[in-house]
């Protein structure tokens, strides 16, 4: 589970110019001992927990047992790094060490769904969400399995450095920068060029996407890929595993995203820019997506003032 963490976090980014990145320390109970990780390989932590509690941002990627009690030199320097203001982050069975604080008793929190229940018996006070990618209380954050890792990894990187950011993060990853419903889904792909393909169905895709502030339907995508309305929609489903317009209205969402976080212009504004016919519409299609309000969006994430 360790991946997803050093791929986002631990990586250079020469393409975001003098942006400054995150610092990435792997740390252990006993630093310099072998640890042997899931697959037959083994890892080495350069830190102790002493470092653990002196970070900004504390990610535990999983522990060995779901059903095991956690140590409680780990609770104590999870519960220092929190007293210090650091945000806890969970992936996967992850959530076992951040329930162990007792930080998570009375909030909403989710796992792998193969670890849901255990999580929910060994600790009721907390409301375990198994249909969820991920949950953000603020200070503390758990999410779903390895994928659901990467995408609360980005979430996290568009939460200090914004979508564009996120965007090209994700890029790198060739993954999409948000995905659509809970654990288990398929990914939808997120707003940019699809590819170089010459088949209809890409020709449709790369056309609508350029072109969703206007009217978009089905009858207009098959005919920009060349192709009857009903085998549009039949070869379309097949490939992406969702309808052309259940795909559009996702890319209109998501090209909403940055327009909301650069503060410039009204939700009414935003929502006609990237094509909803109406506010209302796009109201509903950005909170089923999202689990917030573009109101709401636009606090957490904007980076200028915003209109009212």
């Amino acid at each position: 589970m360790i991946t997803p963490v050093v791929e986002v976090f631990g990586l250079a980014r020469p393409e975001l110019g003098d942006l400054l990145w995150y610092e990435l320390r792997v740390c252990a109970e006993e630093p310099g001992r072998e640890l042997r990780a899931v697959g037959g390989f083994t890892l080495r932590a350069a830190h102790g927990l002493d470092v653990l509690a002196a970070a900004d941002t504390v990610i535990v990627p999983g522990v060995a047992k779901a059903e095991a009690k956690v140590s409680p030199a780990l609770v104590e320097a999870l519960l220092q790094a929190h007293a210090r203001g650091a945000r806890l982050v969970s992936i996967c069975s992850g959530a076992f060490a951040l329930a162990a604080t007792g930080l998570l008793e009375g909030r909403r929190a989710t796992t792998h769904w193969r670890y849901a229940r255990t999580l929910a018996e060994r600790h009721p006070g907390i409301e375990v969400d198994p249909d969820v990618l991920y949950v953000d209380n603020g200070d503390v954050l758990t999410s779903a399995g390895s994928a659901a890792g990467i995408d609360l990894c980005l979430y996290l990187v568009r939460a200090d450095h914004g979508a564009a950011v996120a965007n090209a993060v994700a890029r790198r990853f060739v993954v999409p920068p948000h995905r659509e419903g809970g654990q288990a889904q398929f990914i939808e792909a997120a707003v940019g060029e699809t590819g170089a393909g010459d088949d209809g169905i890409t020709q449709s895709m790369n056309w609508a996407l350029r072109h969703l502030h206007t009217p978009l339907s089905v009858p207009a995508l098959a005919r920009a890929a060349r192709m009857s309305e009903r085998s549009y929609s039949r070869h379309f489903t097949r490939r992406n595993g969702v309808s052309p317009m259940r795909w559009v209205i996702t890319q209109r969402v998501a090209a909403s995203l940055p327009l909301l976080e650069s503060g410039e212009g009204t939700v009414d504004e935003v929502a006609a820019a990237v094509g909803f016919d109406s506010t209302a519409t796009y109201r509903h299609h950005f909170t089923r997506r999202m689990r917030t309000t573009p109101t709401a969006y636009r606090k957490t994430f904007t980076r200028a003032p915003a209109h009212s």
